[in-house]
């Protein structure tokens, strides 16, 4: 007991996974339903507990898109702060899939052009996370505080 005191590992951690379906330019995005993160964005939703990353992404596919996907490639992280620990995203994407799309109560599922991108409200980050998922020397999004305001980082 030499005055050192023991800090825990262990966090509150989120798990959450998406995935950008594409093919010949196209991105398969989600027009968001929620209030709070509008605009495009990539389907996705949690990791329920036990599941592995691999299947719950392909599973969350399957419920917001309609889309069977395969091979879904780990691209990179998302991070950002919650109460007593971490939000984490996984980033996924493939170019292989298979059935008709469809949308769910989480939005309207659209193929956009990756030139026309600038045209549609994206939300908040996914120009980072563009980048993240093709730039091979990226790995990591992360939100951290500046002070009164968050700023991002990219790894």
């Amino acid at each position: 007991k030499g005055g050192k005191r023991e800090m825990s590992r262990t966090e509150n951690v989120e798990l959450t996974a998406l995935c950008l379906i594409h093919r010949d330019g196209r991105y398969l995005l989600q027009d968001s339903a929620k209030e709070d993160w509008p605009g495009y964005v990539f389907p996705g939703g949690h990791i329920e507990k036990g599941e592995s990353i691999v299947d719950a992404v392909i599973r969350e596919m399957k419920e917001e898109t309609g889309l069977t996907i395969r091979n879904p490639r780990l691209r990179g992280v998302k991070q950002f702060p919650i109460e007593g620990g971490r939000y984490l995203v996984f980033l996924f994407e493939t170019e292989e899939f298979e059935g008709e799309v469809v949308s769910s109560e989480e939005g309207e599922m659209r193929w956009i052009h990756r030139d026309e991108l600038s045209q549609v409200p994206l939300a908040e980050d996914m120009t980072d996370l563009l980048r993240v998922i093709f730039e091979p020397s990226l790995t990591e999004f992360q939100y951290v505080s500046d002070g009164d305001k968050w700023k991002t980082v990219l790894k």
